[in-house]
């Protein structure tokens, strides 16, 4: 298989982090959506964002810097109790307009949103993108999801 690029170096991997590092930090005292940042202790290259959020209590975002690429994702909602095949379509049907992520079925059957760049793609401006476009799209589809997935729960309260 020919790969256009090479694998980030170690060095170019440590500069990243420090990138990152800086303008999380920065955006964490700056904003009023990011709460909380933090490093993974047992995995290299993690963070973890808390955004405040208007639909739910918190998002919480994950990054992972590899080699190649900035993962991004974060948990959407837990396996549906119902209407799996519309709140599916619901989903799928969102995919085609989102710019940067997408979502998809993941460990427990949960439902995550995820996207990945290309570390040479990596700055403050993509980074930017990356939180506010999550944020964005959570905010937009968690209630709608919510209410499909987990319909009856609804109707109780009504």
């Amino acid at each position: 298989m020919y790969m256009t690029k090479a694998p980030a170096s170690d060095e170019q991997l440590v500069e990243l982090e420090k990138r990152i590092d800086t303008w999380l930090t920065n955006e964490l005292q700056e904003s009023s959506v990011i709460l909380d940042v933090s490093r993974d202790d047992q995995i290299p290259g993690r963070w973890y964002i808390r955004l405040n959020a208007e639909s739910r209590d918190v998002t919480t975002i994950w990054l992972t810097l590899r080699q190649r690429t900035l993962k991004y994702e974060t948990y959407f909602l837990p396996e549906p109790e119902e209407n799996k095949l519309e709140l599916y379509e619901f989903l799928l049907r969102r995919n085609y307009e989102l710019v940067g992520a997408q979502f998809g079925i993941g460990p427990e059957n949960a439902l995550f949103l995820t996207g990945e760049l290309p570390v040479d793609a990596v700055d403050e401006l993509e980074l930017d993108r990356v939180i506010g476009s999550i944020w964005d799209f959570v905010e937009r589809y968690w209630d709608a999801s919510l209410r499909l997935g987990f319909s009856s729960r609804f109707a109780k309260d009504s």
